[in-house]
Order: structure tokens, then sequence, then C-alpha cells
């Protein structure tokens, strides 16, 4: 009862951020094209690397196959990143980071994205509590709701 509750508030505080386990949503006040160029905009802006820019769509669509709106973000920074591959070479697995931008069924678009210490933390070599992890996580926050229209 307590966590629903807690889900509860945490809804009604922030309804723009939505944590499902381990990957956290971000609702967007524009379409999937419109979201995903702010951000790679805010990508770029703060530095960062894109590598590249997935239209999954697109690739449907070259099927034909339907496919709601939906494009994926591949970027990083060798700051953040490389301290975690030292720490466990496996961590290339899961980098750089992705943030997936997509139209629900109700239409509403959504940034999309797995929590750094959920996905880097279930490596031996890493401790949940490396600080490359909180700054990643920070970023990955600033970054989607930036790109949200927050």
């Amino acid at each position: 009862m307590n966590t629903l509750r807690a889900a509860i508030v945490g809804a009604m505080v922030m309804p723009a951020l939505v944590q499902a386990g381990e990957i956290a949503q971000v609702k967007s006040a524009h379409d999937v094209p419109t979201t995903m160029d702010a951000l790679e905009a805010a990508v770029n802006g703060a530095g960062a690397t894109v590598f590249a820019r997935v239209d999954h769509a697109g690739g449907a669509a070259k099927v034909d196959l339907e496919l709601a709106p939906s494009e994926l973000l591949i970027f990083g920074n060798p700051k953040l990143g490389t301290p975690a591959m030292q720490d466990d070479a496996l961590a290339g697995l899961y980098l750089p980071l992705k943030v997936l931008v997509y139209a629900d069924a109700a239409g509403d678009v959504w940034l999309s994205y797995e929590e750094p210490k959920a996905m880097l933390g279930k490596l031996d070599g890493v401790s949940t509590e490396a600080e490359y992890l909180a700054k990643m996580a920070g970023a990955l926050g600033k970054l989607t709701a930036k790109a949200a229209g927050e």
C-alpha cells in the first residue's frame, strides 16, 4: 500500500516523469520528430557526441510494415562512459546511452531510457555508488526534460 501511495503522490508532484522499474519515461509536449530534433540539439549542446539516430518507423515502412512513430538516439560522452568501461569492460554492451522517442497507442509521445544504475549496476565491476552513474542519470534527466518541452 505504501508503494501505491508513493506512486500516486509522485505522479501528482511530477506528472511528466513516470518510473517503470528500470525504465524512465518523460512525456513530451511535442510530436516524435520535433521531440527527437530537440533531444539531438540538447545532446549536441551539452557537448556529447551523437552516434546515430535510428528511425524505427521508417525502417518498418521500407518493408511495408506499419509502426507508430519511433526513433532512437544513440549518444555518449567519453568522460562519463570511459570510467564505467574501465571498471568493467562489459559496460560497453550498454554504452553509449540511448533514448527512445515514440508515440504510444493513445498518441502521447514519450522519451524513454534505461536508468544507468539499473543498466550498469548489475555488472560485477560497477559499484551502484559510482559517481558516473549519478552523472549519467542527471544528464539523461536534464536532456529528456529539455527535449520534452519542460
